[in-house]
């Protein structure tokens, strides 16, 4: 949780820097929403490593889920409030903290 908040801080820095003030709020709601939806996803996936390969399979396909479900997220953001949520940083906000989260997930799951 602790570096999911310090990769939203550094991300919505860089948006600000290169979008402006106005990236400042999708940069720490989709940071944030990255960081929740990150450490769902690696709980349900800790929960189906300690069972058997049905249950790896589920917390798997949970977390996966989770992840489509913060895109849908982004994307509805975008369609209900462009002008807070102006495309690009949303989008870049939500992946920025997301895939480095995800590569780290093996650290995390251990």
């Amino acid at each position: 949780m602790a570096l999911g908040i310090v990769l939203t801080v550094a991300v919505t820095m860089l948006l600000v820097l290169i979008f402006g003030r106005s990236a400042a709020w999708p940069g720490v709601v989709f940071g944030l929403v990255a960081t929740v939806v990150q450490a769902f996803a690696v709980r349900a996936l800790r929960r189906g490593l300690a069972g058997t390969h049905a249950a790896f399979t589920k917390g798997f396909v949970i977390g996966t889920g989770l992840r489509f479900a913060g895109i849908v997220l982004v994307l509805l953001a975008i369609v209900v409030d462009r002008t807070r949520f102006a495309p690009l940083p949303t989008a870049f906000a939500y992946l920025g903290v997301v895939v480095p989260l995800l590569f780290l997930e093996v650290r995390f799951v251990r």
